[in-house]
């Protein structure tokens, strides 16, 4: 890990900075899900069409997965200010649950072998 990383903490200061700013408010708790599912449609879109089996329209070919991608953690970060989560405390409690109920199942798994 790059030690000039930000932290979960430092994006989640970074995005309320400049919501509280230059965006002057948060959307509401509903508007920012339907921003976050728009994002998350814009990346299926390309990913469908760049990796799966759609064609990929012209329009979509100069477009940057790792932008789509930065779209989508900027309005989840946003969903966790005005929500009160913590992403680095709600990551690594995430991170113990997997841990523990799948720490077997996917080792076990015949499809993935």
């Amino acid at each position: 890990m790059n030690n000039n990383s930000p932290s979960l903490q430092d994006l989640q200061k970074e995005v309320d900075d400049w919501i509280t700013t230059t965006g002057v408010r948060y959307f509401s708790e509903l508007t920012n899900l339907a921003i976050l599912t728009e994002e998350v449609g814009e990346l299926a879109r390309i990913i469908a069409r760049r990796y799966g089996e759609q064609s990929e329209k012209e329009s979509d070919r100069g477009s940057d997965l790792g932008d789509e991608m930065a779209d989508i953690l900027w309005v989840l970060v946003a969903l966790a200010n005005q929500t009160g989560v913590d992403l680095t405390e709600a990551f690594f409690k995430n991170m113990r649950k997997k841990n523990t109920r799948d720490a077997m199942r996917h080792i076990n798994n015949p499809k993935l072998k």
